[in-house]
């Protein structure tokens, strides 16, 4: 097989919904034609997600990919790294990425610390309902990017339709929720502790991830330990060669559709869509009108 199609996970939440695309989370697996992504991995191994990864990973998937679409804005939130993580008895942290795709025109999001505060001032502002005061706000549009790694407060407003690429952790630590109930009229559980000792409390001047958008060729978003991603808008035919690459390749469709040639079998990739291409996968040849999300990991 050259590459996986897999059925999205639909999740229905307080505040929207969520597709989960390629997912080896345990009890939120994706699955191609029957078959679990991580029963895959561990079938293939290094075939499938390439020899470094596969040592590094063994037989579980290493990223999480997502669509989300935010009817109401999401809880004030921060992963762990994965050393705090360990130390809080976790498997690991979550370091992720958003790609803003077609969003409402007043959409917004957090991310980040516009303002020096201390552990004790940040559990004072989320008793006395102002910890926004202190976060960093943009309003996005699409083809914004940002990128949250480990210890970044950060949050998607309303009306964000977006991808995310993130670790395979499901850690969350929910910092604020706006005094919102659940449907059995209970204030939804806060993880104030274990988010104090989480935090990074840097404060930089932008957390937005600037880039020149170009047509027809590659374009890196974020480089860093846990995924490379870049975005390709194409309206002409590109072959993208992946011969050197010590890894699988996942590509997420976000606007239009081509048709992908995978080392001579062909497959159609919509917006909307994720491909999974096994790490012996040699060239991929595009053709179409297509916006596509290409990710992978480096050992």
């Amino acid at each position: 097989m050259n590459y996986y199609k897999f059925k999205p996970l639909l999740k229905t939440l307080i505040w929207g919904t969520e597709s989960w695309q390629i997912s080896g989370v345990p009890g939120n697996e994706t699955e191609a034609d029957g078959v679990s992504l991580n029963t895959l991995v561990h079938d293939m191994k290094e075939k499938l997600v390439g020899t470094s990864n596969y040592q590094r990973f063994g037989d579980e998937f290493p990223l999480l990919i997502k669509f989300i679409d935010a009817h109401r804005d999401l809880s004030i939130q921060v992963h762990p790294t994965d050393e705090i993580a360990h130390r809080q008895g976790k498997e690991r942290g979550k370091t992720e990425m958003w790609y803003v795709m077609e969003s409402a025109q007043d959409a917004k999001l957090y991310n980040g610390l516009k303002m020096q505060i201390t552990p004790e001032e940040y559990k004072a502002m989320v008793e006395n309902d102002t910890i926004c005061d202190a976060l960093a706000q943009y309003q996005v549009k699409e083809d914004d990017c940002f990128f949250i790694p480990a210890g970044r407060i950060h949050a998607i407003g309303a009306g964000c339709f977006l991808a995310e690429i993130q670790q395979t952790s499901d850690v969350t630590y929910r910092i604020y929720d706006y005094k919102r109930k659940d449907k059995d009229g209970n204030f939804r559980q806060l993880h104030t502790k274990e988010a104090s000792e989480s935090i990074d409390y840097t404060v930089l001047p932008d957390y937005q991830t600037h880039y020149t958008p170009r047509k027809n060729e590659g374009q890196v978003l974020v480089e860093c330990p846990y995924f490379n991603t870049a975005v390709y808008d194409l309206t002409e035919p590109m072959t993208i060669d992946y011969s050197e690459l010590d890894s699988f390749v996942a590509l997420i469709g976000l606007k239009g559709e081509g048709v992908l040639t995978v080392d001579g079998e062909e497959v159609t990739l919509h917006s909307g869509e994720t491909i999974l291409l096994p790490a012996y996968t040699k060239e991929v040849h595009v053709e179409g009108t297509i916006k596509f999300l290409e990710t992978y990991v480096l050992s």
